[in-house]
């Protein structure tokens, strides 16, 4: 059968088994008739601890694999991997050995998937063997690198937002602290009232703290882990006030004031860029034409050629 004719007759069957999907729905699962019945943290605890027997089987070879891959693709550490995965905000509410595990089995699927489309292509279009494997290539390193790119730039997405938040949260904490109340008492009015990534991070300061931290020690925590560089003199400004007993709203006030001039250098910035990515597609397109134009003459000017 030739590569063509495969891929028609896997579409065929893909079609058909879409069509009797909708004709014959499967079956609801025990789990969804089961759950509105329980009280809320039971319901948790049982999604959490189900598994198929599929999962029962193969999870545990699937997991010890995609720890292999991705150490050899994180030459970083498991430290750093996880500290990453913080800043990205990913697998929240997920302790620390399945946030990496889950993590390291994206890799792998995205690995895998990488690997599966190079071979897919390869087959369909009926290249040579050396060009299949120049292709295997090409797809095992987008899906190598497939799962790293996401998490940067999830990383650097939370970071903007985090740039945003942190002038609102300097002033409202200011304002706090000059009325009169505490360090942890601006903090937690501060968390009780807003959200958003800031917050976020404060509310877990608040949680270290009712759990047995200092409240120093426990801003520090945060500010280790945190991706925004401003966030994290704002928790070292928090930790020093409630140590020291430091003027906490005028630094604040500071450092907001720094935010802004920050951003607003970081906009005319990404202004000129943008004015200048624009003027790109004038000048490839114009340009040439503006030259054929000016030069179309010049063989009958200087030579007198028609």
């Amino acid at each position: 059968m030739t590569p063509m004719g495969i891929l028609a007759a896997s579409l065929t069957a893909l079609a058909a088994g879409l069509v009797l999907r909708l004709v014959v729905p499967p079956p609801r699962r025990l789990s969804t008739r089961i759950d509105p019945y329980l009280a809320p943290t039971l319901a948790a605890v049982g999604r959490r601890g189900r598994a198929g027997p599929i999962r029962s089987v193969f999870g545990p070879i699937i997991d010890d694999i995609a720890d292999w891959v991705g150490a050899r693709l994180d030459r970083s550490g498991t430290e750093v991997t996880l500290l990453r995965l913080r800043q990205a905000g990913w697998y929240v509410g997920v302790s620390e050995n399945r946030m990496v595990g889950a993590y390291r089995v994206a890799q792998l699927r995205s690995l895998a998937l990488g690997v599966l489309v190079a071979l897919v292509v390869g087959q369909v279009l009926g290249l040579s063997m050396t060009l299949r494997l120049v292709l295997l290539a090409l797809g095992s390193l987008v899906g190598a690198t497939r799962m790293r790119g996401r998490l940067e730039k999830a990383v650097e997405a939370r970071r903007e937002r985090m740039k945003i938040e942190v002038y609102t949260v300097n002033q409202l904490l200011a304002m706090r602290v000059r009325a009169g109340g505490g360090v942890i008492q601006a903090v937690k009015a501060t968390v009780d009232r807003g959200h958003g990534e800031v917050v976020s991070e404060l509310a877990e300061a608040l949680r270290l703290h009712r759990s047995g931290w200092r409240g120093p020690d426990a801003f520090r925590r945060v500010a280790e882990l945190t991706p925004e560089p401003f966030c994290s003199r704002t928790y070292r400004l928090l930790a020093s006030a409630e140590e020291r007993g430091a003027d906490l709203a005028g630094a604040l006030l500071s450092l907001s004031e720094d935010v802004r001039e920050t951003r607003r250098e970081s906009i005319k910035r990404t202004a000129t860029k943008r004015r200048a990515a624009m003027l790109i597609p004038t000048i490839a397109i114009l340009a040439p034409v503006l030259i054929l134009f000016v030069a179309a003459p010049l063989p009958y000017l200087i030579t007198g050629w028609q």
